[in-house]
C-alpha cells in the first residue's frame, strides 16, 4: 500500500467533510426557528422552496419530533468537535443547542414519551397515507424511533449543558432498551401506536440497528458502562438475520429472519455503528463480521447512482426503484472505521467509491445539503422518513465519524 498517498487522499477527504458539515450546519443556524426554538429544515431538496402552511404536514406549523431529536444530537456532538477546530462557531453551536434543548426536553416532559409529529399546541399526531393529521395515542409501555432520537437527543445535550439531567434520560434510555427486548417496540409511526400495532410489529432489526448507535453515543461522551445493551444487540442481530446470500454469495443481514429482502443500506449502517461502538475493544470474530458484512452489502446494493434501496438477497433484483442520501453517508462512517482497523485496501475502495458517488452525485454546495433520494433517471422528490431534510444527523455524524477515524489513523502513523 501507498502509504503516502493514502495518507494525502484521506487529508483531503477530511478537508472535504469538514467544509461540507461546517456548511450545513451554517446553513440550519442561518435560517429562521420554528416557535423560536426547533430547527428549520423544512425545505424542498430539489427546487430550494421552503415549505408552508399550504404543504399540509410538511409545513413549519407540524413539528417532526424525530428530526429535533436528531438535530439536538448533531448540534452538540459537533459543538464538541469544532471546541478544537472554531471555538467561535462551537459557541453558536451551542447557542442552538441550549434553545432547542430547553424547548425539546419541555415538549417531552409533557408525556414521557416522544413522538414523530406534533400539532401547533404540541399535540402529539400522527399522519396518515394521504397526508392527513389524526390525534396520536400516548402508550406508556411502547417505544419508537422517536422516543430513541428524542431521548438520544436530550441525553446528549444534557451530558454537556445540564448534567443534573443526565440519570432521568439515561433511565429513559435504559426504558427503551427494555421495550425492544420485550417486543414491545413500533417502527412504523404514521399510525396509531397501539396494542393493535404492537401485534403487528413484524420484527425489523432496525430498533437494535439504531441503539447500537445509541450505545456509540454513550460511550463517545463517557458512559460506557452504560452501553452494554450494545453487546447484547449486536449478538441478536448477527445471530438472528444473518443468512447467504446467493446473489453475492456470501452472508447478508435479512430484514426479517426467513425472507429475502435486504435493506443494503440499514445493514451498512449497522455495520457502522457496531464498529464505531466497538472501537479498540472488538473481538477478532465479531470486527470480522462487521467488515465482511460491509463488504457484502456493498456488493449487494452498490449500483449508480448509489446503494440500492431494498433488494432480493436471493435474485439481486431491485425492489424499488429508489436511491437515499443516508445510505452512502452511512458507507463512508463504515468504510472508515472499516479501514482503520486494519487498513484493508478493499474497504479502502468502498470508502472511496461511497464519496465519489456522494459528492459527485449528491451534494450540493448551496445550500449545503444533499438530494435526499434519486432513481436512475435523477433527484426525485419522494418522501423517504420525513420531509424535513437532514439536520446534520445522517450525513453530519456519518462525516464526523469518518473525520475522527482519520484522525486516529494519522496520529498512528505519525507516533
Amino acid at each position: 500500500m501507498d502509504h503516502t498517498g493514502v495518507e494525502a487522499q484521506l487529508a483531503d477527504w477530511r478537508r472535504v467533510y469538514v467544509t461540507a458539515n461546517r456548511g450545513t450546519l451554517d446553513w440550519m443556524l442561518d435560517r429562521p426557528a420554528l416557535r423560536g426554538a426547533f430547527l428549520n429544515t423544512k425545505m424542498n431538496h430539489i427546487t430550494g422552496r421552503d415549505f408552508t402552511p399550504a404543504d399540509g404536514w410538511k409545513g413549519p406549523q407540524t413539528i417532526l419530533g424525530w428530526i429535533q431529536g436528531r438535530g439536538l444530537e448533531a448540534l452538540v456532538t459537533h459543538a464538541s468537535f469544532f471546541d478544537h477546530e472554531d471555538a467561535v462557531f462551537a459557541g453558536k453551536l451551542d447557542q442552538a443547542g441550549r434553545r432547542l434543548f430547553d424547548a425539546l426536553s419541555q415538549v417531552y416532559a409533557r408525556t414521557g414519551k416522544g413522538f414523530f409529529a406534533y400539532d401547533e399546541a404540541f399535540q402529539p399526531v400522527y399522519p396518515d397515507a394521504d397526508g392527513q393529521l389524526h390525534p396520536q395515542s400516548v402508550e406508556p409501555n411502547i417505544s419508537t424511533f422517536s422516543d430513541i432520537f428524542i431521548v438520544k437527543g436530550l441525553l446528549s445535550a444534557a451530558l454537556r449543558y445540564d448534567r443534573a439531567k443526565v440519570p432521568a434520560y439515561l433511565q429513559a434510555l435504559h426504558a427503551i432498551v427494555a421495550d425492544i427486548e420485550a417486543n414491545r417496540f413500533i417502527s412504523n409511526e404514521r399510525q396509531r401506536l397501539d396494542s393493535v400495532a404492537v401485534a403487528k410489529e413484524p420484527g425489523d432489526y432496525g430498533p437494535r440497528m439504531i441503539m447500537i448507535g445509541g450505545a456509540a453515543m454513550l460511550k463517545r461522551f463517557g458512559l460506557g458502562a452504560e452501553a452494554g445493551f450494545g453487546n447484547r444487540f449486536i449478538a441478536h442481530i448477527l445471530g438472528t438475520h444473518q443468512a447467504m446470500s446467493a446473489a453475492v454469495s456470501a452472508p447478508v443481514l435479512l430484514d426479517l429472519p426467513g425472507h429475502p429482502v435486504c435493506n443494503p443500506g440499514h445493514a451498512l449502517e449497522f455495520s457502522g455503528f457496531g464498529l464505531e461502538f466497538l472501537g479498540d475493544d472488538a473481538d477478532a470474530a465479531t470486527l470480522a463480521s462487521l467488515q465482511d458484512l460491509l463488504k457484502n452489502h456493498f456488493a449487494l446494493g452498490f449500483s449508480p447512482p448509489g446503494i440500492r434501496l431494498k433488494v432480493d438477497s436471493v435474485t439481486g433484483e431491485s425492489l424499488s426503484p429508489y436511491f437515499p442520501w443516508w445510505s452512502l453517508a452511512e458507507t463512508i462512517r463504515a468504510a472508515a472505521l472499516g479501514f482503520e482497523h486494519g487498513q484493508d485496501t478493499a474497504l479502502l475502495a468502498i470508502w472511496q467509491q461511497a464519496h465519489e458517488a456522494f459528492f459527485n452525485g449528491y451534494w450540493q454546495t448551496s445550500p449545503a445539503i444533499a438530494y435526499q433520494t434519486k432513481t436512475s433517471e435523477g433527484p426525485i422528490d419522494f418522501v423517504p422518513s420525513t420531509p424535513d431534510l437532514d439536520p446534520g444527523y445522517h450525513t453530519g455524524m456519518s462525516l464526523l465519524t469518518a473525520i475522527e477515524a482519520i484522525d486516529r489513523i494519522s496520529h498512528s502513523e505519525k507516533a
